[in-house]
């Protein structure tokens, strides 16, 4: 064997120090952490791929607009609960351009951040019908949200969509709705961690099931039209991004920021709610709130309980971005699409090194090229690939935490690897994979 590009003594006794039972099965910033103590311990830096944050600097637009409002005195003011009018219309503007929806400023509602989001929807939508107490995650997924449901006592169930795709989904996803007890669905579109993307049809039947089944789908856009396959970049004219609201009323948005304009430090995102689920009266929800509107609820009852507001200079900054957006001024996909041509150089090195890709097609097309991609090497499982590739100074998480099925793979994020490092990786993937021939 080739000596593996980081001590494996140091690597062996930080593992053995951090305490983890299992380092494929621990937590993103768990690993994170230990990755820390080993390139600190080494002089040695990783190919970063286990967190999922942006790798460019955030949109000049939305960072004057803030400073502009803080001179302005903004921060001297609570700001109001729904939202500044500017934000709320532009979202709402968003939203037609790029959606092709039509939904009311009143329903466009900021959170600190779309994982924030998905907290306050759970609250509301979780909690409509006491006979439906449980959350359905159309997975892979991100952990995270299932840890939510479980900090506020919310049951969750999983389905793993790879063996259902296309007209499959439907008697799959028929068959959990019609036990009667799942109050919403949720699912990242495109997906993290494994970069599907629902089709049209795919879309369209969960559409038509939430209507069938009086369910709530929670649609994640946080990685909002990267599927660079097409060119979604034009306001106001096809194609547009998919969305299962083109084919229920039962639906809200979870739309970030962070990765769309590299703004994730300032934790803001949006909530988007169909008119007619943001008017719907609810009985239920007078178990909890004072509103039993379900967008009243949501406002004034789980927002205002979790955040009382988000952060005023960041809602300028994004009202700012989002009017650039929507008047075509400022293309946002086009400084993103880097992560699509990294991508495809990054899968090639691992292809060429004895790896396969995971989750490789939306029904018959093979996946985009984005943010994330899924890899499995033979002979071992992702728990144990995870760990094996700290020895080679490559990081990134186990589909084993993700509500995946697939316990061979991994997940792989590009956005900090730069480009200057591609050939380390290369060379890297090269001597894991002549340390571990494939017979």
């Amino acid at each position: 064997m080739k000596p593996t590009p980081i001590d494996s003594s140091i690597v062996k006794e930080k593992i053995d120090a951090s305490g983890l039972a299992s380092i494929g099965r621990s937590s993103i910033r768990e690993i994170r952490t230990l990755i820390n103590e080993i390139e600190e311990a080494s002089g040695e830096k990783f190919i970063r791929m286990e967190m999922g944050i942006p790798g460019l600097p955030a949109a000049k637009i939305g960072l004057e607009a803030e400073k502009a409002a803080l001179d302005n005195g903004c921060a001297s003011f609570y700001p109001d609960i729904q939202g500044i009018p500017e934000l709320k219309s532009e979202i709402s503007r968003f939203v037609k351009a790029f959606l092709d929806l039509d939904v009311n400023p009143g329903g466009c509602i900021p959170c600190t951040g779309s994982t924030s989001g998905s907290f306050v929807s759970f609250l509301v939508a979780g909690r409509m019908n006491p006979d439906k107490d449980t959350v359905l995650f159309l997975d892979p997924g991100f952990p995270v949200h299932k840890q939510q449901l479980n900090v506020i006592g919310i049951k969750h169930r999983s389905l793993d969509v790879y063996n259902y795709r296309g007209e499959k989904l439907r008697a799959a996803l028929e068959e959990i709705l019609s036990e009667g007890n799942i109050s919403s669905i949720l699912y990242s579109n495109p997906n993290n961690p494994t970069w599907i993307c629902f089709t049209d049809t795919e879309l369209k039947i969960i559409g038509e099931l939430a209507t069938k089944y009086d369910v709530v789908v929670m649609e994640d856009l946080a990685y909002f039209t990267m599927d660079f396959r097409k060119d979604y970049s034009i306001p106001n004219q096809p194609p547009f991004q998919p969305t299962v609201g083109k084919y229920t009323d039962n639906y809200l948005l979870l739309i970030s920021s962070s990765k769309a304009f590299s703004y994730a430090g300032q934790r803001i995102g949006m909530i988007a709610i169909s008119d007619r689920l943001f008017q719907r009266e609810v009985p239920g929800l007078s178990r909890f709130y004072t509103q039993k509107t379900f967008g009243r609820a949501m406002i004034y009852g789980a927002a205002y309980a979790v955040s009382a507001g988000v952060t005023h200079s960041a809602q300028y900054g994004l009202a700012a971005l989002l009017k650039a957006t929507n008047e075509a001024t400022y293309r946002f996909i086009d400084e993103v699409k880097i992560y699509g041509e990294r991508a495809k150089k990054m899968k090639k090195y691992f292809i060429d090194n004895g790896f396969s890709i995971v989750y490789d097609k939306d029904e018959d097309e093979p996946i985009a090229d984005g943010f994330y991609f899924t890899v499995a090497y033979p002979g071992m499982d992702g728990v144990q690939l995870i760990e094996e590739l700290l020895y080679y100074g490559i990081s990134a998480i186990s589909l084993a935490n993700t509500g995946s099925e697939r316990i061979e793979g991994i997940r792989a994020c590009v956005s900090l690897v730069a480009d200057e490092r591609l050939p380390e990786l290369e060379q890297r993937l090269q001597v894991f994979h002549e340390n571990h021939p494939v017979s």
